[in-house]
């Protein structure tokens, strides 16, 4: 329902907004690759910069975030989608961040889950397999799931830097998509799983970290700690063609901040 809404949102903003813009003889094609995190975000700006800039296409593929940066140092794609920071190496070979936007890693549970708080220290501790049972947290005697990204995941990345378990963490199952996370906790009792924030919907419930409700006011005061950029990435040297330069443009602009914060994610500024 929760996706539904924000689809029908950001068309209403965009027809509001836009209606009576025409394209100022702008065309091609553009191909951004990576975060599948950023998928309603993409949704949102690309269906804003259509009524913007009609003869240009912007064509989104979800592939993680590792793929999307190596996509654009390679130059098989135009602009990357990260849902982490850079690398220093990535940076190295000449990678650019450019942030559309802010995003919480929230962390997640069923509904039919009793635990509503977490701190820091016992979501690295049920990541690592120090914490096995949800009665050791005040929930059921039931052993937990831990269910997580694939490697190369932005959002696992994010998450195990931020919480401190890089390398560490022992899933139960691990997913290839923010989607797949979600509905794999929200069709088991006793699972745990992390995703972005945008994408959480009424399935699962988004577990207060250090008794702070994830939320666009959490995330963009910094209360809400677990949470990372969301990342459009050029490469150095390299210019765009005019149609990307439009686009990224448009998605770092002010113009953008009503349509990401419709897509679920947060202005950064």
């Amino acid at each position: 329902m929760k996706k539904v809404f924000s689809v029908m949102l950001v068309a209403a903003l965009a027809v509001s907004t836009l209606t009576g813009c025409s394209g100022n003889g702008k065309g091609g094609t553009v191909n951004t690759d990576g975060s599948t995190s950023m998928a309603d975000v993409m949704g949102a700006l690309t269906e804003a910069f259509k009524e913007k800039e009609p003869n240009i296409t912007v064509n989104y593929s979800g592939t993680g975030s590792g793929s999307g940066i190596s996509g654009v140092l390679d130059g098989t794609c135009d602009i990357g989608l990260s849902s982490r920071e850079l690398k220093q190496e990535e940076m190295d070979q000449g990678a650019v961040a450019h942030v559309v936007a802010l995003d919480g890693v929230a962390v997640v549970v069923n509904p039919q889950n009793a635990v509503s708080d977490l701190t820091t220290e016992q979501i690295a501790d049920i990541f690592t397999g120090k914490i096995t049972n949800w009665s050791e947290l005040g929930g059921s005697d039931a052993p937990i799931a831990v269910y997580g990204r694939e490697d190369g995941s932005g959002t696992r990345s994010a998450f195990e830097e931020i919480v401190g378990v890089e390398g560490a963490c022992v899933y139960t199952n691990e997913y290839g998509s923010t989607g797949d996370v979600i509905g794999n906790v929200a069709s088991n009792e006793n699972a745990i799983g992390y995703a972005s924030l945008s994408a959480v919907d009424s399935s699962v419930t988004a577990v207060k970290v250090n008794g702070v409700t994830p939320g666009e006011a959490t995330v963009k005061d910094g209360s809400y700690t677990i949470q990372r950029p969301f990342v459009m990435v050029t490469k150095e040297g390299v210019k765009l063609s005019e149609a990307a330069q439009a686009f990224l443009d448009f998605a770092s602009g002010e113009e953008a901040a009503e349509y990401i914060t419709a897509a679920g994610a947060v202005y950064p500024n």
